[in-house]
């Protein structure tokens, strides 16, 4: 099986098991963990180094996951990557299980507690900058919804990697263009996006975050410029996957009955 065939198998291996959690009593952040899958396969099957048989390993790259309400996305993909059972994402948002709603360091690969928006990135420099310092091998990878940089917290984040020149560390901002009350355009316009991240001293790329050939050749190109961080913006849908739930904000939050859990199944190409 080639490498693409492969990421694209494991898609939608973590696409089953969102909808899967969705589906359970609790539900989850269905939109967004959808919208954030294709660049966490990405990540976790062709960029990062990292051993999940020693998830503490020292030159480990590091990932955080800042949009931390997508946490349903990366519990899957770490499960498909070997550092929890598969099984126990059945007992995801349930009493007695590890599996919060927001990620925590119980959780094997899960680096920070996160959630509160707006604090990844900062937590991101301070891993990169360490690193630089110490001369280790260790990069950093920081994930964060579009909403989410309406915080000023970022941009003071963003400002102190462009100051250090932190070529070790990369963004990753989920464009999906939705957030809980509407579009984010209409509530805190980002664009000219790149030019902000540009004005920080950040190198910016684009690409379609749903293509995982182009995803993957975008982070084999980071970082863009020796001496400076690099962000990637990912255009993504909301819901991807799911074409009744595509483009919504109604897929922010979702708890699927028996019925809305068939189509989502469906619509992803599985059987109930």
């Amino acid at each position: 099986m080639s490498e693409l065939a492969l990421l694209r198998s494991r898609a939608a291996a973590v696409r089953g098991h969102i909808v899967a959690m969705a589906a359970g009593p609790t539900g989850t952040h269905l939109g967004g963990a959808l919208s954030a899958t294709d660049i966490l396969v990405a990540l976790y099957f062709h960029v990062l180094r990292v051993r999940p048989e020693q998830p503490a390993w020292p030159d480990r790259d590091h990932f955080i996951l800042s949009k931390g309400h997508a946490s349903a996305a990366l519990y899957a993909t770490l499960a498909e990557r070997g550092f929890l059972p598969v099984a126990e994402l059945s007992a995801y948002g349930r009493t007695g299980g590890r599996l919060f709603a927001h990620p925590t360091p119980l959780v094997p690969g899960v680096e920070f507690a996160t959630g509160s928006l707006g604090h990844g990135l900062s937590l991101g420099v301070g891993l990169a900058l360490a690193a630089a310092r110490l001369g280790r091998p260790n990069r950093v990878y920081v994930l964060l919804g579009d909403g989410e940089l309406q915080e000023g917290s970022v941009w003071e984040a963003a400002m102190a990697a462009g100051q250090f020149g932190l070529d070790n560390l990369v963004a990753v901002v989920d464009r999906n263009q939705l957030q809980i009350n509407g579009r984010t355009e209409h509530r805190m316009r980002l664009e000219p996006l790149a030019e902000r991240w540009e004005s920080f001293g950040w190198e910016v790329s684009h690409v379609d975050g749903h293509n995982l050939r182009a995803l993957c050749s975008a982070f084999d190109r980071m970082p863009i410029e020796a001496g400076r961080p690099s962000v990637l913006v990912a255009d993504t849908v909301k819901g991807r996957g799911i074409g009744f739930l595509e483009g919504r904000r109604q897929s922010h939050y979702a708890v699927l009955g028996p019925a809305a859990h068939r189509r989502a199944l469906a619509a992803l190409g599985e059987s109930p």
